[in-house]
Order: structure tokens, then sequence, then C-alpha cells
């Protein structure tokens, strides 16, 4: 049975639409792979973000919160933090971005393996067309890989 054209052409475009939207996604995140579990990689985060001179405003261990409702799930933890320096510039900018700053970098573990990952400066940019403080997003990409970089390092 042959079916017709058009049904099969949208078929397709929904299933390549589908499969652009992950990539898209995963594009707008700094990933790495830690060696380290969750926890230590938290830690490590944690210790380099202070040594900066950031100021770490809440760690979130949704596994423990999860087990203390009664479920589960795999190790994730969300680390808050900031640096005025960078983010009053953006927020001045554009007010809507303060709802993505402080930074927010998640830890988790993915497949037996600890993934540290962040929404990179340019994604948070170009989501609120923000022009003429690339001073500021420069630092903040910087910061992010380094920090992530010594939450990593063997």
């Amino acid at each position: 049975m042959k079916l017709p054209k058009i049904p099969v052409m949208l078929i397709f475009t929904a299933i390549l639409l589908a499969s652009a939207i992950p990539s898209k996604a995963t594009e707008d995140w700094i990933v790495k792979q830690s060696p380290h579990d969750v926890t230590a990689t938290a830690d490590r985060l944690v210790a380099a973000i202070k040594k900066a001179g950031a100021t770490v405003f809440a760690r979130v261990d949704h596994q423990a919160n999860a087990k203390a409702a009664g479920l589960e799930m795999a190790a994730a933890t969300v680390v808050i933090f900031g640096n005025p320096q960078m983010g009053t510039p953006i927020m001045n900018a554009n007010p809507r971005s303060a709802i993505d700053l402080p930074v927010k970098v998640l830890i988790w573990s993915e497949s037996g393996k600890t993934m540290i990952g962040a929404v990179s400066p340019a994604a948070l940019k170009a989501r609120y067309g923000i022009e003429g403080v690339d001073g500021p997003f420069g630092k903040m990409n910087g910061a992010l890989n380094k920090l992530m970089g010594v939450a990593i390092a063997k």
C-alpha cells in the first residue's frame, strides 16, 4: 500500500524537527565530564568558586530532596553562584536576564558518568538580545570554563 505523499512528507519533516531539538539544547550548554562523583565534583566547584572570590548563594541536592519526599532519582546537584561585576551589567541591559542569574551549574549522573554543565553565556546573550556588554559575557564564559575545569581536574 502506497501512502500519500503529503502525510509521508509531514512525518519526515516532524522527525527531522524532533531530532534537531535535542542538538540545539546541547549547543546552548557548556558540558564536561568529571572523573569524580557528583558530590565530590560539587565540593570541588564550590571550593573553586570561593577561592575565585565569587559568592555561592545555594547548593541544591535534588537527589536528597527527592529521597526526603519518598522518591528516587539519580544524583543531581545545582550550585548557584555569582559575581556582581559580571551579572549587574547584564541585568541592567535586560532586567529579564535576572531570571537566569546568578549562574547555575548542574552536576549530574548520567549513564554511569558524572557530568557538569551550565547554560552558555552566549546562549543567555542571544536569549535576551543583549548588545553592548560583551565584556561581562566574555568574563562569565571564561570563569565558567575555568571553574568547571578545576572541579573536574584529577
